[in-house]
């Protein structure tokens, strides 16, 4: 598939990552859909990727990745407005310095790393069928190794907000794994993409608080090096795999499977594969797909 007049969802494109693989995606001929919180944002996004991508198809929703009923918006409203769905690739993601629920009673990180990718494919899902061959791309980030604590998979006991962080990206990808498997008897495969490190303006803004407590003093040092050390060099590097897993041919029927910074497949972290974990994560997600919707 190349992704020439195809319709491709990109949640947290309005900036980072996000936006610079909507804007590749949009240079290559998709029809591109950004996602973001900030209309202004959004629209300004929306400006540039015209303007440097030479496609005037690209738009923007604005919704909130934390909020259940923005989700279910967003997927109502995609449905309504494009038909069929080609790609989506779920990219928002977040980190908080201090333990924070959403609306819907949620901790945030979690809410926006991995509830909001789950039920948002799931609510997609009528769409994505209906292109008849569909991609489905879920970005990891963070150190993806070590364990899941399940005891403290939302920061219930202690909370750090990147070692947070960390465990969301873990537990999506134990969702992913999952789903793939869900998916294995439909038009629609699922794939996880490592993008790496890059400078964007979500690492950017951390706060000192979010970092664990050790590396606390030498934050503003890892400020002044990060631009120079992560430049644009290292943004493009990092849309490879999605950019990849989104538009080539090569990967049109793989499904379940786990690509690192460098576009190439690459074992899962033994907490993806570890059954408990995965049920454990898959049931908390869809409690939350299952919550009554609210206006």
């Amino acid at each position: 598939m190349t992704v020439e007049g195809k319709t491709v969802l990109v949640t947290g494109g309005t900036g980072g990552i996000g936006k610079e693989t909507a804007r590749q995606l949009a240079a290559l001929g998709a029809r591109v859909i950004l996602v973001g919180r900030n209309g202004d944002r959004a629209g300004a996004a929306v400006a540039d990727l015209r303007r440097s991508s030479g496609n005037d198809d690209v738009t923007a929703i604005t919704a909130d990745m934390s909020r259940l009923r923005d989700v279910r918006r967003l997927a109502q409203e995609v449905s309504g407005r494009a038909g069929g769905m080609d790609v989506l690739i779920n990219n928002a993601g977040a980190t908080r310095p201090h333990r924070q629920l959403t609306e819907d009673g949620v901790e945030t990180t979690f809410a926006v790393n991995v509830v909001a990718p789950f039920c948002l494919t799931h609510w997609l899902m009528p769409a994505l069928t209906a292109s008849g061959r569909a991609r489905v791309i879920n970005i990891t980030g963070g150190v993806p190794r070590g364990r899941i604590d399940l005891d403290n998979l939302r920061g219930e006991k202690s909370y750090v907000g990147l070692s947070v962080y960390n465990q969301t990206k873990l537990a999506q990808m134990a969702m992913s794994y999952r789903f793939a498997q869900e998916l294995t008897a439909t038009p629609v495969t699922l794939n996880v993409a490592y993008p790496g490190h890059a400078h964007t303006s979500m690492n950017k803004d951390l706060a000192i608080g979010t970092y664990p407590p050790l590396a606390r003093p030498i934050v503003p040092l890892l400020r002044l090096a990060t631009p120079i050390v992560l430049g644009r060099r290292a943004l493009l590097r990092a849309t490879r795999s999605s950019v990849y897993l989104a538009s080539s041919p090569e990967v049109r029927e793989t499904n379940g499977t786990y690509f690192n910074s460098a576009a190439r497949p690459t074992p899962w972290p033994d907490a993806a594969l570890d059954r408990t974990t995965r049920d454990t994560v898959w049931e908390l997600c869809a409690r939350e797909r299952d919550r009554p919707a609210t206006a």
